[in-house]
C-alpha cells in the first residue's frame, strides 16, 4: 500500500503545527507571551501550554527565575575624609515582575545588569561618602550593606527585579594612601588599647581601696571585740577580788602585798628608796614581832 505524496505533506504539516503550537515552562523559568509583538500574558504557570503555531501571531520568551549573581570589581569610592577606596561587591538578584522587567529593559538581561550595577554603585557611593575610612573598613560594613539594600529596593523595583543579598567582598586602598591609613589605624588601635589599660588600672585601684577599707573595718571590729572581752574579764576579775576581799580582808591584803614584793624585789640592778616605816613593809614588821 503506497501513501500518496499529498498525504505525507498533510501529515508533516499537522506534526509541524502541533509541535510549534506547544511550549513548556520550567519551574526555574519565567515566561512572557506576545501576540503580534504585544504582551498578552505574563503570569504563566510552569507546565505545558499552547499557542498559535506561528511566531508571527504568538511568540514566547523565557527568562531565568532563579537567583542571579552580579559581581562588580575595583570600583572607586570617595569617603567622608576625601580618600579613595577600591571596593569589590556582589549582588544577588532575581526577576520578580516579568511584565515590568520586559518593559523596563526591552527584555535584555544585559541591560538589566548594567542598570542594576549603576543603581548599586550610586547607592554605595552615597553610603561611603557619609563615613570615614575606619568606619567603612572596620565597624560599619554591615550597616552600609543594610542601608544600601533598603535604599535600593525601591529603585530596582522599577526594573521588575528583587534584591536578595548585597555584600562587600573586598576593600583595598590605593597605594598612595595605604601606608598612612594603616598607620592611622594602628595608632587608633594603640589608643583604644591604652584606654582599656587605663580603665583596668582604675578598676584595680577601686578594688584595692575597697579591700583596704574592708580590712581596716575588720581589724577595727576585731580590736573593739577584743577590748570588750578584755574589759569584761577585768570586770569579772575585779568582782572576784572584791568578793575575796569581803570574805577575808587581812588575807587579801597579804596576798596583794606578796605579789607586790614578787614584782618589785629580787631583780639585779633594781634600787628602791622607801622610808622604814612605809606601809609597803608592814608584813615584814609583823613577821619580826
Amino acid at each position: 500500500m503506497k501513501i500518496s505524496q499529498g498525504l505525507l505533506i498533510v501529515i508533516g504539516l499537522i506534526l509541524f503545527l502541533l509541535l510549534t503550537s506547544v511550549y513548556t515552562v520550567d519551574e526555574r523559568e519565567k515566561a512572557i507571551k506576545f501576540k503580534f509583538k504585544e504582551i498578552v500574558e505574563t503570569n504563566i504557570e510552569p507546565g505545558l501550554h499552547f499557542k498559535w503555531p506561528t511566531n508571527f501571531v504568538h511568540s514566547v520568551k523565557k527568562y531565568p527565575a532563579q537567583v542571579l549573581p552580579l559581581q562588580v570589581d575595583k570600583q572607586r569610592f570617595l569617603t567622608g575624609e576625601k580618600k579613595f577606596l577600591l571596593v569589590d561587591f556582589f549582588v544577588e538578584w532575581r526577576i520578580k515582575d516579568i511584565d515590568v522587567f520586559y518593559r523596563a529593559t526591552s527584555g535584555s538581561l544585559d541591560t538589566a545588569v548594567r542598570r542594576l550595577e549603576g543603581i548599586m554603585t550610586a547607592g554605595l557611593r552615597g553610603e561611603f561618602g557619609k563615613r570615614t575610612i575606619q568606619e567603612a573598613v572596620t565597624g560599619q560594613r554591615g550597616e552600609i550593606m543594610q542601608a544600601l539594600q533598603d535604599k535600593s529596593a525601591s529603585d530596582v523595583k522599577s526594573l521588575g527585579v528583587e534584591l536578595v543579598d548585597v555584600r562587600v567582598s573586598r576593600i583595598d586602598f590605593p597605594d598612595t594612601i595605604s601606608d598612612s591609613v594603616f598607620k592611622r589605624m594602628q595608632s587608633e588601635r594603640h589608643r583604644v588599647a591604652q584606654d582599656f589599660r587605663s580603665r583596668g588600672d582604675e578598676e584595680a585601684e577601686k578594688l584595692k581601696a575597697a579591700a583596704d577599707r574592708k580590712s581596716t573595718i575588720i581589724v577595727a571590729n576585731s580590736y573593739k571585740e577584743a577590748e570588750t572581752i578584755r574589759g569584761q574579764g577585768d570586770a569579772k576579775a575585779a568582782a572576784i577580788y572584791a568578793q575575796a576581799y569581803q570574805q577575808d580582808p587581812e588575807f587579801y591584803s597579804f596576798y596583794r602585798s606578796l605579789n607586790a614584793y614578787k614584782n618589785s624585789l629580787g631583780k639585779s640592778g633594781d634600787v628602791m628608796v622607801l622610808e622604814p616605816n612605809s606601809e609597803f613593809f608592814k608584813f615584814f614588821k609583823k613577821k619580826g614581832k
